[in-house]
């Protein structure tokens, strides 16, 4: 996936992850820039949960959203 077409899509997803994760705020929203390990790890420090945990809710998020996919680490 490109880097245009992964920005192009967080843009859309920002709403959504924002409903979902709502302690989550705008300057963690530019940090994720959807990178799932980001997310993981502002997931878990805004909402206190344990990484098993809150990478069972990204997957259940991108299940949900079948038109985004968080971008992982290579």
């Amino acid at each position: 996936m490109n880097d245009d077409r992964i920005e192009g899509g967080w843009k859309l997803a920002k709403g959504k992850v924002r409903e979902q994760w709502g302690k989550l705020t705008d300057d963690d929203l530019d940090v994720i820039a959807g990178r799932r390990d980001q997310l993981l790890g502002r997931i878990q420090h805004r909402h206190g949960l344990a990484r098993d945990e809150a990478e069972k809710q990204i997957d259940d998020f991108e299940r949900k959203n079948p038109d985004f996919r968080f971008e992982k680490s290579q």
